[in-house]
């Protein structure tokens, strides 16, 4: 349920392929997708995206009811996600909920199509966030604007949600694949050193 495309110059797209549920996250996608990202260090750029109409449901209701949502596997990925050393980008093909935030958050950009609404039903579903997430929705959004999402249960629309910092531009379904190789092009023709180096003077 999780594919991996590697481009000549080495760009990782990592596909959460589960359209038929939405691309719900199980234990077992969590624990590929932490499998790939260490994999991916090798990478000179990752775009992260779903099948389908969904980037992510979040997690799969019968495991989130069974102890995953509040699994450390969330936190795991988070956190391999974001020590990757090349750029990362998350491709938001569609709605994203809850912890599936988690892994676009720590991308260093976020595009998004039209049709997207961002959402992290902890409040309704009578979960916490997952603590990394918080922290790096307030440093992008603020804490007025976290608790929009987290504590009032609002889902923001891509036009919103580019107003507020939350993605980083909105382009056509069709384009958006391509948009993410032409952001990762220059990153993905430079020494890899270098494009390690200025990503940490930017953070």
């Amino acid at each position: 349920m999780i594919r991996v495309q590697k481009s000549e110059t080495d760009i990782w797209t990592v596909v959460l392929d589960r359209p038929e549920k939405a691309n719900a996250l199980t234990a077992e996608m969590l624990e590929s997708l932490i499998k790939t990202m260490h994999e991916a260090k090798a990478a000179s750029g990752l775009i992260l995206t779903g099948a389908g109409k969904v980037f992510s449901a979040g997690a799969d209701l019968d495991a989130a009811r069974n102890g995953l949502a509040i699994s450390p596997l969330w936190e795991e990925l988070s956190s391999a996600v974001a020590a990757l050393p090349c750029l990362k980008i998350a491709a938001l093909n569609g709605a994203m909920a809850g912890g599936a935030n988690g892994m676009a958050l720590a991308c260093d950009l976020r595009i998004a199509v039209h049709e997207v609404k961002i959402f992290y039903p902890v409040m309704k579903l009578g979960f916490l966030p997952q603590p990394s997430d918080v922290k790096r929705l307030k440093a992008l959004i603020g804490p007025a604007r976290t608790k929009m999402i987290l504590v009032a249960g609002q889902k923001i629309p891509a036009v919103e949600a580019l107003s507020w910092g939350l993605v980083d531009r909105i382009v056509p379904s069709e384009q958006l694949i391509d948009t993410a190789h032409d952001l990762l092009h220059d990153a993905s023709h430079a020494r890899p050193e270098l494009a390690h180096e200025i990503l940490q003077i930017c953070h």
